[in-house]
């Protein structure tokens, strides 16, 4: 798929700009932290057309509001392969899913996750029967690999890191190679935040070189025998590396707490969105609009999360991500 320059987005665009006047702003937000419960702050996401009828929990609205998002790319642009890039990471989520759920022999559908690029019944299957042929390219060999780890050695954080680099591999190498600028914005920063999440976890755990570049993925931002040299010389070698980044930014927030930094990396992702509201011969607002809810969605629910476990609201805020609008 590549990016395309004529009319055929105009109509799907001036869509989404009435769509976008639906998103929460930060007074949303507060309105929402004024509430004193719960219940109290669902009620006000109702009166804002949160859920569907019927919906009655917290995780029934946040997944009602999903399926409203990829329903409305749905019906404005037909063909979702433009944005797999979201959705790949739904795949390889379910890939590990399979692999333990056929390790230990159980059979629940509620570990699966929907809107992948591939029906979870043919990954499934696919590790049943230790056939990864029926499945795409991308996934096949690294299906193989976790899989017999799994099986031949029961090291199942060994198996995820399998397939977690090549998750980050596929989103980068597809995101780049759509041409379109947000999705190759989005890979770009989808990589070198998990990288760098990668590398504070590395650092505290004590994990040796081997381990580190078997779970790096590369990135164009991230010089990964750099990053790997800082791993392995500790905490300040890794924030010294970052100050000659573009992340330099995130020094900080990675010395306040893992949930700090992604809240900065969620943020910066926000910020470098924004522009492609007025790319009006493209995709890119449509692409703009799906992350801009994935993040208010996430925003909401540390919210209520938050509401409900009575977390001081200070505590709350700390987490908040900062919206599209």
């Amino acid at each position: 798929m590549t990016d395309k320059t004529d009319k055929q987005y105009l109509y799907a665009v001036a869509r989404i700009r009435s769509k976008e006047l639906l998103l929460l702003s930060k007074s949303d937000i507060d309105g929402l932290m004024n509430c004193k419960s719960e219940k109290e702050c669902l009620r006000l996401l109702y009166d804002k057309g949160w859920g569907k009828t019927g919906n009655e929990d917290s995780e029934q609205i946040l997944k009602a509001e999903r399926e409203k998002t990829w329903d409305l790319m749905r019906d404005m642009v037909g063909d979702l392969s433009v944005f797999h890039t979201f959705l790949y990471q739904n795949d390889f989520h379910n890939l590990k899913a399979a692999i333990k759920q056929v390790y230990v022999n159980s059979d629940r559908n509620d570990i699966f996750l929907a809107d992948g690029t591939v029906d979870p019944d043919t990954i499934i299957q696919a590790v049943r029967e230790h056939d990864f042929s029926t499945l795409p390219d991308f996934m096949q060999a690294c299906a193989e690999e976790a899989y017999g780890v799994q099986l031949e050695t029961g090291d199942s954080q060994l198996s995820d890191i399998i397939i977690d680099k090549a998750a980050l591999d596929t989103i980068y190498q597809k995101g780049k190679e759509t041409k379109n600028e947000l999705l190759s914005l989005y890979a770009e920063l989808k990589v070198a935040s998990a990288d760098l999440n990668i590398a504070v976890r590395c650092i505290k755990t004590g994990k040796d070189r081997s381990f580190v570049e078997r779970a790096l993925a590369r990135c164009d931002s991230l010089d990964l025998d750099k990053l790997t040299d800082a791993i392995m010389d500790g905490e300040e070698a890794l924030y010294r590396y970052l100050e000659t980044t573009e992340y330099a930014d995130a020094v900080q927030a990675l010395k306040t707490s893992s949930s700090a930094f992604e809240r900065w990396f969620d943020n910066l992702i926000i910020h470098r969105i924004q522009p492609q509201k007025y790319n009006p011969f493209t995709l890119s607002p449509l692409a703009a609009y799906i992350l801009a809810r994935e993040n208010e969605i996430k925003t909401v629910r540390i919210l209520l999360s938050g509401k409900r476990n009575n977390i001081s609201d200070k505590a709350i805020r700390e987490r908040l991500r900062e919206m599209y609008v």
